[in-house]
């Protein structure tokens, strides 16, 4: 099958195969054959909790209660709790507060985009290209991360980019708190490998999202955030472990940071993060899910004798 060949679920919008999980492009692998037994499994259960809410996937939610997903056999019920995502608490080293932390507080209201690291030199002159501020988390190439888990910025990153980019920029080595940092309000973008908790963060602090999906899951999350949920943009080139363009880069940030078609985006983010906050309300959706979860469960385990009523 092509990679470019679209796959078409219900409730889905139309994904690429190129954009599915590895293990489900039918391959006849351990590792596929066994994620094929979960998947096929997962209609034995009686409920599926899930860490999203009504209003952010009402198609797919809508296609597992008609019960069109899986015809032949009774879809479990789905749950959405969610959003459940982790506080951006006080990040400390030392007992002092991350300098990235203080580095952001000076910065203009939403002017900063958030960059993971990955192909160094090409992303540096994107970003320098850009002219916006940034935050960037630099790591080791994953072939130096054995030998050199501490960056070498001078060497990785273009000649003199540091002090080109000094004060507009501030590039970090290893690690930042990223539940701090997307909260933060001088951060106006993030750049995301679309994994669903660090999307959760994106929307609950309605952080407009560039897409650039590495592994497992993250390429199909990306075709959901971008096509459907309308969250996000996404990053050309990465696919099969291609190479991103600067040229990309440069494009991708100014149109968050500066188009009408940016302004849109963030406005369809306030109005994401004023729903999911609703749905984790009292009375929201996502608690009365939940609430009817407890109660399904106590009913089920009292059939069998098995319910020990939490305190």
């Amino acid at each position: 099958m092509s990679k470019a060949a679209l796959l078409r679920f219900p409730g889905m919008p139309p994904i690429r195969t190129v954009d599915m999980p590895a293990t489900l492009r039918g391959d006849e692998s351990e590792v596929s054959k066994v994620r094929l037994y979960q998947f096929k499994r997962m209609t034995e259960a009686k409920g599926v909790l899930v860490n999203s809410f009504e209003w952010l996937q009402p198609k797919a939610l809508k296609a597992l209660a008609a019960g069109v997903c899986v015809p032949d056999k009774p879809t479990p019920r789905v749950y959405c709790i969610g959003p459940l995502v982790k506080a951006g608490k006080k990040a400390e080293i030392g007992g002092e507060r991350h300098a990235c932390l203080a580095w952001l507080d000076a910065q203009p209201r939403r002017s900063v985009g958030a960059f993971p690291a990955a192909q160094l030199k090409e992303l540096a002159h994107g970003l320098e290209s850009s002219g916006h501020r940034f935050l960037w988390t630099v790591r080791s190439p994953p072939e130096e991360q054995s030998t050199s888990p501490e960056p070498d910025l001078e060497r990785l990153l273009p000649a003199g980019f540091l002090e080109r980019t000094k004060g507009r920029g501030m590039v970090v080595k290893n690690w930042v708190p990223q539940a701090e940092v997307v909260q933060h309000e001088a951060v106006g973008a993030f750049v995301t490998h679309c994994g669903w908790n660090s999307t959760l963060e994106a929307i609950m602090s309605a952080l407009p999202m560039i897409c650039w999906p590495l592994y497992a899951e993250q390429a199909m999350n990306k075709v959901i955030m971008v096509e459907e949920m309308k969250i996000a943009v996404s990053l050309d080139g990465y696919e099969e472990g291609g190479l991103v363009k600067a040229e990309e880069v440069e494009t991708k940030v100014r149109l968050v940071m500066e188009t009408e078609e940016g302004r849109k985006l963030r406005e369809k983010l306030v109005e994401t993060r004023d729903m999911a906050l609703d749905a984790v309300n009292k009375g929201g959706s996502s608690e009365v899910a939940f609430d009817e979860f407890m109660r399904d469960l106590e009913e089920s385990s009292l059939e069998n004798g098995t319910f020990t009523k939490p305190i």
